[in-house]
């Protein structure tokens, strides 16, 4: 899925796309969106990039909505997720079912 950066967090594309559009309607739009090297992320949600921001230790959400952002995840990032399988829950099943880990053994 496709992320923005933007003021240290990452969004969503839909997310990101609304917070341009706010932006751009404050008049607060770069010149040229596409050129990033003219803005900061602190300005202006850079992106958007593929694979849910990259590579991590840990599953990435959107802070704006929590939508999982489907990044591909480090090898501390596979244990994390292993763990936090374990116990269950939705979040980590979700988790589990999109890196192919499997989920806790039944009891």
């Amino acid at each position: 899925m496709n992320a923005y950066i933007y003021q240290a967090a990452l969004y969503c594309e839909d997310c990101g796309d609304s917070i341009r559009a706010r932006l751009a309607s404050e008049g607060r739009a770069p010149t040229d969106p596409t050129d990033e090297t003219a803005f900061d992320s602190e300005e202006y949600p850079k992106g958007p990039y593929p694979d849910g921001g990259g590579e991590a230790d840990s599953p990435n959400h959107c802070d704006g909505c929590g939508v999982f952002l489907e990044n591909p995840l480090t090898s501390d990032g596979y244990e994390y997720v292993a763990e936090a399988v374990a116990p269950g829950g939705d979040v980590a099943e979700q988790w589990a079912d999109f890196y192919g880990i499997e989920g806790r053994e039944a009891a």
